[in-house]
């Protein structure tokens, strides 16, 4: 029964969210419930089973549907491809103790909050849902679920400080409180009975449990405890593994639930309280010391030092600055742009160091409380992951329902071939039963994880970490792989190379570093002194690497006194730095830093107001050069400016653009808005830093070209800078153009331009025609990318040279972040035409990282995503496989985590990828032979009403296959990557046709002996030890046998002596086939390419030594006692050789197909070629087209976009969690 969106039964949940759902409105109805508990207690409970597998059938068969606001059940739907259903009961919240007259009702800050809209009146309730933690009420003006616990976002700047400023009033605080729940992240341990219960009612172990229970009725005890204790084991490790995690879970989270904090109430003053009273509009008071934050919060007053390492797995301090308060119409985060993150206190993080302004205490409003908070979206992901979307995954479970199907057939030949013979009908049903636990391998999940396990523990070793196990077979897919700069590929140090003053429009000569003189005072001197937003925590000085490095080539110090009182600025707070020991002299006792503006991703800079002390105030900024050089007044710019910096970044330094200016006296520091403070600047030159690979980056990069896996590199930094360290790391060879993609917005209109320059093409052009042109949008980076002109080459040529590069299809897109964005708005159907020879995206943000890997996913591409810092944890989450360098807890948002910092992680996860995916195959293959095999052996003896002996299935399945299936999955990976991957799918011909093949060799061979052995001169039907020649002592237990009637099979029913399966059928066939397995087993260990050569796998070489001896032993040994025991029967010798010679022949048979046809590239290949297949993924049929497109790509042209621009703000998110946009990687 599907779902027909119907007016008012249906809504969307989180629309444009990355956890949107659809909504469905369902009211229970008696009759209907009535007819299920029926249904319950007539199936034994399968029903209420099936309903609990199936929560939409639940739903369909109990209830009714409605309107949402009649609902008493909602059926929520993923809009993901996998479309998961869920159910929840709508709860009732009563908030009439709270609201005893028309005066409690909800005040100021209340009248257009959801709080007041979801009041129900008279009743005075209020309707809920709980969804992934989060609670939802229903708004009756909307008409519609809407998230509590989060301010809402309407509000303006100035609303912020007017209604929450002076707290909430105690009866708003108390409806708030009932109605968002407690503010705390509580993820309890669960219980191990209800892990327990969970694990057990997976399908596949009702289906073990059914098998089990038919087992004990036949009697075949053995197998059935070996099984239960197999099972148990399994259950016993995944609850282990699950509770470890949600213990590790817990006490992550559990210190910031009870934390004492001091709250403003509206006409009540101070209180403190425990944070889990906190609700969103409260006024929170920051004390001086070390805080944990127990919400998110924005701060309207003072400014605050961040420890964020908890979320982001950056350890440097950020600097957070009060909420400014302006007087527009516009939602204060739309007013605060991208920068709004850095009046946001994020919970769990900790204040490190607090700075009040002039009303003495530092204050920030509760923004969202419990889960809604960064620190919960965090805990989130992680409780509920996206699903993995694996060809694999699906495969297996079409598998299944293959030998489900296979198993079928079987049954039905079973109850022919029994009920034509008169069997007894409850026979008959045990019998077909047992079919299918013989077709479907019952431990082929098991077998399964124990080859992801042994991977995971190789991963171990080599020092890479795993959450998410299932992603291990993803790796050994991958075929592009996005890596972050800075940190990654490069060192995460820099070091300070430079320095290129500028004076009156002129640079001066460079000031080398490390120098014997030092630097000079002057201006330049004083920005790299104060221009930063360094702090000194526990001794030490800590902030961006970068500051770190300029502010210590100063030599100066930062005096840790608690806060000096500067004049003219009442009772400032401020950071004063001061001359060192080792300074050179400066007429100036120190520095004040009074005021900062942070830096931000979004702006490319920073700045600060400092005084010296007795002296006059001055701006200082620094950040991006093209930014900097665009706040600065035109004739402050050197003309050669450009020039300039591409000398220095085209080497691959990171230049930094350094600004000033005066103030003018009496105007007080936090009055001024950024835009005042930012602009008019003097330019004082460039900071040039220098920032070098890390060893093992060109060689892992050259290893992965190798093997044709795409590198792309995706950073923060310039783009000229990104592109040189791309040409010095290998991504791109010499001998490839780059073609830079620029995208602009024409100002006043809503189309854009999209422009393709070659790189070594672009003239220098006159700056300030460009400044002019560029000022018409002034917050928006230009990257500067002109090149100096080619030399030698006159024009004709080199447009030739650059033709003949890009017909041969070398050649590299790079485009910036800000373009990027442009392209996805305004030219969409170009963008996976840019993706496919994009190489270089820079001045990336966060949440365009995020969206950069999911259009590359949506090219059919398996992207893997490399990253350090803060900055990257979207992505990381986004791609197939995220690997982080970083050993901070910010790893639990990464499925895998390396503790060594470099990228040598990647080829080897890759490696372990490819050996884990080959073994998954290798094992299906293997699993599908022992069943199949076991399965015909089964049903030729059922022609004669005979089967396999307790013992003898015991030994196939216990002592065979589930020793096999446990040692085949120790061969390691192979060291060297090929070229290409793995089969994705288990239905991809040469896998099928492996599979095909053999099952008609086992059949051919267990047909061939069952046949021909009936055809021997010594064999009798009735008497089964005439073939042997010492059958004098056992005459007497021939006449036992007068009849073959097979009663009961496994069932043990004539005694020990013989039980009636002995026959020379039965021992034929099953040598044959237990035999049959080792082959199978064998010729399916596949070794290179991409695992190791299987003599290596020692452990399970002996085994099959093992194993083949003791077959060996059972088919030429004639122990009377052992052959009772197995239920065999003496054959003459030269029978025992036919039958030897028969296994070998198959072997000899498997083996050469499986080499010469099954592993036989070059013949797939041709094959290919031949019937014209082509490959289905989207990319690769881009890539078609493009080949065949001369056009493309159009070189020193520009496009305009004639649509409107389509809203891209959802898809631009990918996975961004607040506060993952640090200062890493952005100047």
């Amino acid at each position: 029964m599907g779902e027909n969106p119907a007016k008012n039964h249906y809504a969307q949940l989180n629309q444009g969210e990355e956890n949107e759902m659809e909504i469905f409105g369902y009211k229970t109805q008696g009759c209907r419930k009535a007819l299920c508990i029926a249904g319950y207690i007539l199936s034994c409970g399968a029903l209420l089973l099936l309903f609990y597998w199936k929560p939409e059938w639940d739903v369909w068969a109990n209830c009714i549907r409605c309107s949402l606001e009649e609902a008493d059940i909602v059926l929520l739907r993923t809009t993901d491809e996998f479309r998961i259903y869920s159910r929840k009961t709508v709860t009732w919240i009563s908030v009439s103790a709270l609201i005893k007259s028309r005066l409690d009702y909800p005040g100021t800050a209340e009248e257009d909050s959801v709080f007041s809209k979801a009041i129900m009146k008279p009743s005075l309730q209020v309707k809920s849902i709980q969804v992934q933690r989060i609670r939802y009420v229903w708004n009756i003006y909307a008409k519609q679920f809407q998230k509590v616990g989060a301010l809402e976002d309407h509000h303006t700047c100035s609303a912020i400080h007017a209604k929450f400023g002076s707290g909430l009033t105690c009866n708003e605080r108390n409806v708030r409180k009932v109605i968002c729940g407690p503010n705390t992240i509580d993820v309890p341990v669960i219980p191990v009975w209800k892990l327990l219960i969970k694990e057990v009612l997976n399908p596949f172990y009702v289906f073990q449990l059914f098998s089990v229970c038919l087992w004990f009725a036949e009697d075949y005890m053995e197998y059935a405890t070996a099984i239960i204790i197999m099972s148990l084991l399994s259950i016993f490790l995944t609850v282990y593994d699950l509770r470890q995690q949600s213990v590790k879970l817990h006490r992550l989270v559990e210190s910031h639930n009870n934390i004492t904090v001091t709250v403003c109430r509206n006409k009540e003053g101070f209180q403190e309280l425990e944070s889990h009273h906190l609700v969103p509009g409260d006024m929170l008071v920051l004390k001086e010391g070390k805080t944990l934050l127990p919400c998110d919060a924005i701060l309207i007053s003072g400014q605050c030092i961040v420890n964020e390492s908890m979320l982001t797995g950056e350890s440097i301090p950020v600097t957070k600055t009060h909420l400014p308060q302006a007087d527009n119409f516009k939602p204060w985060r739309m007013h605060c742009a991208e920068d709004y993150k850095k009046h946001v206190l994020f919970c769990g993080t900790e204040v490190i160091q607090t700075k009040a302004d002039d009303t003495g205490v530092v204050k920030a409003v509760v923004l969202r409380t419990g889960f809604n908070t960064a620190k919960g979206d965090l805990v989130r992901s992680i409780l509920y992951p996206k699903p993995m979307n694996f060809k694999l995954y699906r495969d297996a479970l079409r598998f299944l329902m293959c030998l489900i199907a296979f198993a079928a057939i079987g049954m039905i030949y079973t109850v022919c071939v029994f009920a034509l013979n008169g069997e007894e009908a409850g026979e008959v049903v045990k019998k077909s039963l047992d079919v299918i636990t013989i077709a479907v391998p019952p431990a082929l999940p098991a077998a399964l994880t124990t080859g992801i396990i042994y991977t995971q523990r190789r991963l171990k070793k080599k020092g890479i970490f795993c959450i998410s196990p299932q992603r291990i077979n993803m790796c050994g897919q991958l075929n592009l792989i996005c890596f972050d700069k800075t940190g990654t590929l490069t060192e995460d140090g820099l070091d300070l190379w430079g320095l290129l003053p500028c004076e009156r429009d002129c640079f001066q000569d460079i000031h080398s570093f490390p120098a014997d003189h030092s630097l000079p005072w002057g201006p330049v001197f004083r920005a790299m002194a104060v221009c930063h937003s360094l702090i000194v925590w526990e001794g030490k000085i800590q902030g961006d690497p970068l500051d770190v490095k300029m502010f210590e080539a100063t030599n100066w110090v930062i005096d840790d006194s608690s806060g000096h009182k500067i004049e003219g600025q009442g009772s400032t707070h401020a950071t004063v730095v001061r001359p060192g020991p080792k300074a050179s002299s400066a007429p100036v006792e120190g520095v004040a830093i009074l005021h900062q503006f942070p830096f931000s991703s979004a702006l490319q800079r920073m700045s600060v107001i400092a005084q010296e002390i007795g002296g006059e105030q001055q701006v200082f900024t620094k950040g991006a050069p093209e930014m900097v050089a665009m706040l600065c007044r035109a004739e402050t710019v050197p003309l050669n400016f450009e020039s300039k910096l591409l000398l220095y970044t085209a080497q691959g330094f990171r230049v930094i653009g350094l600004a000033c200016k005066s103030l003018q006296a009496g105007k007080q520091s936090t009055d001024l808005t950024r835009e005042e403070v930012e602009s008019d600047l003097t330019f004082l030159g460039l900071l040039i830093m220098e920032n070098r690979l890390k060893r093992e980056t060109k060689p892992v990069l050259e290893e992965l070209s190798a093997a044709r896996i795409r590198s792309v590199m995706v950073t923060g930094d310039n783009i000229q800078t990104a592109v040189t360290v791309a040409k010095n790391a290998g991504m791109i060879s010499a001998t490839n153009r780059v073609i830079l993609v620029e995208a602009n917005k024409i100002p006043g209109s809503f189309s854009a331009s999209i422009t393709w320059k070659p790189l070594e093409e672009n003239k220098t052009e006159d700056y300030r025609g460009l400044a002019k042109a560029m000022g018409l949008e002034p917050r928006s980076p230009r990257v500067f990318t002109s090149a100096a002109p080619v030399q030698d080459d006159s024009p004709p040529t080199t447009e030739r040279r650059i033709r003949l590069a890009l017909a041969s299809g070398q050649y590299h897109f790079a485009m910036s972040g800000k373009s990027y964005q442009i392209v996805a708005q305004h030219f969409r159907h170009l963008l996976p035409k840019l993706l496919l020879n994009g190489t270089v995206f820079a001045r990336m943000s966060p949440g365009q990282k995020s969206s950069l890997v999911e259009e590359f996913q949506k090219l059919d591409y398996f992207v893997g995503m490399c990253g350090d810092g803060a900055n990257d944890c979207g992505a990381l989450k986004v791609a197939h496989a995220g690997i982080s360098l970083s050993e901070q807890e910010a790893s639990v948002a990464s499925p895998f985590t390396s503790r060594t910092p470099s990228i040598a992680c990647v080829p080897e996860l890759i490696r372990e990828g490819r050996a884990a995916l080959v073994t998954s195959f290798c094992m299906f293959k293997y699993m599908a032979l022992y069943s199949t095999i076991q399965y015909l052996g089964v049903l030729l003896l059922y022609w004669q009403l005979n089967a396999f002996g307790n013992y003898q299935f015991l030994f196939q399945d216990l002592a065979i296959t589930t020793v096999i299936g446990v040692t085949m999955s120790f061969t390691g990976a192979y060291p060297k990557l090929v070229p290409y991957r793995p089969p994705s799918q288990l239905i991809s011909p040469p896998l099928l046709l492996s599979v095909v093949l053999n099952i008609l060799f086992s059949l051919s061979l267990q047909v061939f002996g069952f046949v021909v052995v009936q055809e021997q001169p010594w064999y009798s039907k009735t008497d089964i030890y005439s073939a042997c020649l010492s059958v004098n002592n056992h005459m007497e237990n021939s006449s036992s046998i007068s009849s073959l009637g097979l009663h009961g099979m496994r069932d043990g029913a004539h005694g020990q002596t013989d039980n009636g399966y002995k026959s020379y059928e039965n021992t034929t066939v099953w040598l044959l086939s237990t035999i049959n397995c080792l082959i199978v087993a064998l010729v399916f260990s596949k070794g290179r390419p991409f695992r190791q050569p299987i003599y290596t796998n020692y452990v399970f070489i002996l085994v099959l030594i093992g194993q083949l001896g003791i077959c060996l032993f059972l088919v030429f040994a004639d122990i009377d006692d052992l052959y009772s025991k197995m239920d065999l029967v003496c054959t003459p010798t030269t029978w025992r050789i036919s039958m030897v010679i028969m296994l070998a022949v198959t072997l000899a048979a498997s083996f050469l197909v499986e080499e010469a046809v099954i592993e036989n590239r070059p013949l797939w290949l041709l094959l290919k070629k031949t019937f014209r297949y082509h490959s289905k993924s989207h990319y690769k049929r881009l890539q078609r087209v493009l080949e065949q497109d001369s056009a493309w790509p159009p070189l020193n042209e520009t496009f305009f976009s004639d649509s409107v621009a389509i809203s891209v703000e959802g898809s631009m998110g990918g996975h961004s969690n607040p506060t993952f946009d640090s200062n890493e990687d952005a100047l």
